[in-house]
């Protein structure tokens, strides 16, 4: 009783519902009550078998056995109405504490599941499933019946002192089996759940992985370890099953043979004249009546260790989840993230993943986290979004931490694409709109980010499409570009990509660029954690971690100047890179270094240029068709050196007569020029050297 108590108040506390507490409490005293009347009511046959057999049958009277019928008749219908009331009062009582707490218990083993991965599961749910069954059902109401155990005792006290003694002998003796019954398989029946939790739990991996375990034939090795996972549970079951049969036949054999040896000692003492032959029958009727509850518990044993397991375990869970604080609504984010000191040892890990990470990102800007695996990427993804609590430091969004945000009014300006895309089952535009309300307009507008409404559109139901549990029907490709597309959707002001290319082909990497180049356009702060170098062009810095710890951050190109051995003054660690540059005191000192080639034309299809100050060589800048790009200092001779032969041979080829293609600098190819005017002549060189230029400019950076 004192469990259910901590459970029911612990219950009310976490769903922060008090009037479902004293609902609760008034349910069971209504049934109390009502389980007061009809056991008053139980009392009905033994008083009419006492009457017959006292009155009626001495008198001969059909008069009085007519109106004590009645009475019985109308005492049975009362009864029946008052157990149909009672047992709609406990299902209701039942229904009420799964329908208030099933959403809070939902809710908070999804956030158990952030803090304690390796404790993920949704045992709290079946713990609450069945501790409802046992309540909606019959068994509860032998724990409401047996406190009227010895009001019945007392009565056969009243008949004689030996009905008594005799009934409280049979008493004690199945309620000496119920003890034994509860201590032979209590242990029994917590080892074998937990073994039916670890089998559950292995099967539930293997179907997740079941295409890995067929390909490499692993299934045979996986069956193994499960079947002895379940063999103990089975075993367990079959244990507890035999006890409790046992002590269950000899409950009901025992009851039986008491209230049979009860007659005879009633028959005992009416020969000898200290009782009536109707208190003999009504005798052996109320003492059935008192063990009755008795033996009813020994029979539904079995649901009630379950049934308080269950609220043991959620007693438990409830107890260590923390009530949060609601949080103040604020205004909508512009994407500012300042992570300050980080420390962060991931949930269920004895080592720390980050070690006092520091550095700022501006709004509307775009920066790529490299590193080797094991690095702590992922690991500052999820401390960015708020997913695992962090051990030291602090990460703000817009000055405010990110565990202030209110998460239902952030999360539809948060989007993330993890690097284990898992899509739900459903349509695809439920999927883009993160099963929201449909807004038909912004679906189609994430799907454009993304690149993917032709793709879309190409399945077979379009945008209706079912993909499926987990998007079974789409390659991994797809479903990695409409999970970008769901991380898309609304415009959300800080995006963080992990690993986003992983499953893409050359197209899907050219929608996820031009993705990522809109949302520059559109001002959303961009996280990106690649390993591939081709989308690194599309960011603004560039962040590099070892082994848990900021080996360099900076502007994108002076990284990756860093990165290929130039001399750049990147600073390593935490320190925040203010200015990065190139000494190049080896180089001659001038201010400006320009080649500019033109054929004719008035606009200049190709410039490089270099910019010196104080011998400190900042950049250089190649410029091709408007096209600019920063070069570090070491490689730009030699990208001038190259132009300036490539742009040579297009030029000895013009004198002679000829254009070049300027598509492959090993394969010119020459053009006659037989009808052209010096125009077209002119308009063809010039392409032929932006070409060249271009080429120069691509390999260079």
């Amino acid at each position: 009783m004192k469990i259910l108590k901590d459970f029911v108040h612990q219950f009310s506390t976490f769903s922060n519902n008090k009037d479902q507490e004293r609902a609760f409490w008034k349910s069971l005293i209504y049934i109390s009550l009502f389980s007061l009347f009809i056991n008053l009511l139980m009392l009905a046959p033994p008083l009419y078998m006492l009457q017959v057999y006292d009155r009626v049958m001495s008198s001969r009277s059909q008069e009085t056995l007519l109106f004590i019928s009645l009475i019985l008749i109308w005492m049975f219908l009362t009864l029946g109405i008052l157990e149909y009331v009672r047992s709609r009062i406990l299902a209701h009582t039942a229904f009420s504490i799964d329908q208030y707490l099933a959403p809070d218990i939902f809710s908070a083993i999804h956030k158990n599941a952030l803090k304690n991965p390796e404790h993920a599961n949704n045992q709290a749910l079946n713990d609450l499933a069945t501790v409802r069954q046992f309540l909606s059902g019959h068994a509860p109401f032998a724990f409401f019946d047996i406190p009227w155990t010895p009001i019945y005792l007392g009565l056969l006290f009243l008949f004689d002192p030996l009905f008594g003694w005799f009934a409280v002998g049979a008493a004690i003796v199945l309620i000496i089996l119920a003890l034994f019954n509860e201590l032979s398989t209590v242990n029994l029946q917590k080892k074998s759940a937990e073994s039916q939790y670890i089998a559950s739990n292995m099967v539930n991996a293997t179907l997740r992985n079941s295409e890995v375990i067929h390909a490499m034939g692993m299934e045979e090795q996986f069956k193994k370890r499960w079947k002895i996972q379940y063999q103990n549970a089975l075993h367990g079951h079959s244990q507890v099953s035999q006890r409790s049969g046992l002590f269950i036949s000899l409950s009901k054999t025992l009851r039986m043979l008491f209230q049979s040896l009860i007659l005879g000692l009633g028959a005992y003492l009416a020969i000898n004249n200290h009782i009536t032959a109707g208190m003999m029958i009504a005798g052996s009727i109320i003492m059935g009546r008192a063990l009755a509850p008795i033996d009813q518990i020994i029979g539904a044993w079995k649901q009630f260790v379950s049934a308080r397991a269950g609220v043991q375990r959620l007693h438990e869970f409830l107890e260590q989840q923390h009530e949060e604080a609601d949080h103040m609504s604020l205004p909508d984010p512009k994407g500012h993230i300042m992570v300050n000191n980080v420390v962060l040892k991931p949930p269920g890990s004895k080592n720390y993943s980050l070690k006092g990470l520091s550095f700022d990102l501006p709004a509307g800007q775009s920066l790529a986290i490299i590193g080797p695996s094991a690095a702590g990427k992922s690991s500052l993804v999820r401390a960015i979004l708020g997913l695992w609590p962090l051990t030291q430091g602090e990460i703000r969004l817009d000055n405010t931490e990110i565990q202030h945000w209110n998460i239902n009014e952030l999360g539809p300006h948060i989007g993330y694409l993890p690097q284990d895309i898992e899509l739900f089952e459903g349509t695809v535009a439920e999927n883009i709109v993160r099963f929201g309300k449909n807004n038909h307009k912004k679906i189609i507008m994430a799907a454009q980010l993304a690149g993917i409404d032709a793709m879309i559109r190409h399945l077979p139901e379009g945008y209706d499409t079912p993909i499926g549990p987990g998007g079974s029907i789409l390659s991994g490709g797809q479903r990695q570009l409409i999970g970008l597309a769901r991380a898309l959707y609304g415009q959300p002001k800080l995006v963080i990509l992990d690993e986003p290319n992983a499953n893409l082909d050359r197209q899907g990497e050219k929608a996820l660029n031009r993705a990522c180049q809109k949302l520059k356009a559109l001002n959303t702060t961009l996280i990106l954690v690649s390993h591939r170098k081709k989308i690194l062009q599309n960011v603004d810095k560039i962040l590099l971690l070892k082994n848990g710890s900021l080996n360099l951050y900076g502007p994108a190109w002076k990284v990756i100047a860093h990165l290929m051995g130039r001399k750049t003054n990147v600073l390593p660690g935490n320190q925040k890179v203010t200015q990065m540059t190139a000494v190049n005191s080896n180089r001659r000192k001038s201010s400006t270094s320009q080649v500019t080639m033109n054929s004719n034309t008035e606009k200049k299809p190709a410039v490089v240029t270099t910019e010196n100050s104080d011998n400190q060589q900042k950049s250089v800048a190649m410029e091709a068709n408007g096209s600019k790009r920063y070069i570090p200092a070491g490689v730009a001779s030699k990208a001038l050196n190259e132009a300036n032969k490539r742009i040579a041979a297009v030029l000895a080829n013009a004198r002679k007569g000829e254009t070049t293609s300027g598509t492959d600098d090993a394969d010119v190819k020459p053009i006659k020029q037989t009808q052209a005017t010096s125009e077209k002549v002119a308009s063809i060189n010039k392409n032929s050297i932006s070409r060249a230029m271009e080429k120069t400019i691509s390999e260079a950076s």
